[in-house]
């Protein structure tokens, strides 16, 4: 199969399973149908499939509990990050740099750090079908706040800083459905040290302010979900397993 229009049915048909789509893709070739009418009908069928996924709540929790909300967290977390390490340069160079902006820098980086990677691991785990659409929805916050950035000093890129750890998140949630029970407590607990300083000066100021509580929230609640899912990888919990395989 050449061509563009094939091409594009090649590409549709990846979002199906595998055994479905070498089936699939036997049938247009013996049926001899014309390109753009297989696209039709690869694309109904995806379209199919997807609304299946949708009637469980893994991709609405993927999608529009974790990506959306934490996408603007951690741009505003990457150019905190940035800003900082931009304040650093300007005082080294000046000569006055301290030991706590350089605590700032570090704890701010491993938050990011966390808070990414833990939020890539937990869309890619629970909804590793819709992990395309939960793609998208990362892109038009980033799409938004990119085109409202505007800081002469600093390029506005800097706002996607946690996509490389998120990204790698991902890769390790489509290889693994949980961590071990001590791995994911010890990575919950230390993400949520980091995050205390914020979660303080949000009080001080007002504990309403979603920018650092509501949203805190929405990027914190990935380590713990992992604690919770890790405590069922016991010796009788087989079953829990494969209602997660069939549920994907």
């Amino acid at each position: 199969m050449t061509g563009l229009a094939w091409r594009a049915v090649a590409t549709v048909s990846n979002l199906l399973e595998s055994n479905e789509r070498e089936a699939v893709c036997g049938d247009l070739v013996e049926c001899g149908e014309g390109a753009w009418r297989s696209l039709v009908d690869v694309l109904g069928l995806v379209i199919r499939r997807q609304s299946q996924l949708w009637k469980s709540w893994r991709p609405w929790v993927a999608g529009f509990g974790l990506v959306v909300p934490s996408s603007f967290s951690l741009m505003g977390l990457s150019f905190l990050v940035s800003e900082v390490y931009l304040q650093l340069t300007h005082r080294l160079q000046s000569g006055i740099l301290t030991d706590a902006s350089l605590f700032q820098l570090f704890f701010s980086f491993l938050l990011l750090l966390g808070w990414s990677w833990t939020g890539g691991f937990v869309v890619a785990s629970i909804s590793r079908r819709t992990l395309w659409i939960s793609a998208l929805l990362y892109c038009f916050p980033c799409l938004f706040c990119l085109q409202e950035f505007h800081v002469p000093s600093m390029s506005k890129f800097c706002l996607l800083l946690f996509l490389a750890p998120t990204a790698l998140g991902i890769r390790r949630g489509l290889r693994m459905v949980r961590m071990n029970i001590n791995a994911a407590l010890s990575l919950a607990v230390a993400i949520t040290l980091l995050a205390l300083p914020g979660w303080s000066r949000a009080t001080a100021e007002n504990w309403r302010h979603p920018s650092a509580w509501i949203l805190n929230c929405a990027v914190g609640w990935p380590a713990w979900y992992m604690v919770v899912v890790a405590t069922r990888n016991r010796p009788g919990n087989e079953w829990i397993v494969s209602q997660e395989n069939s549920s994907r």
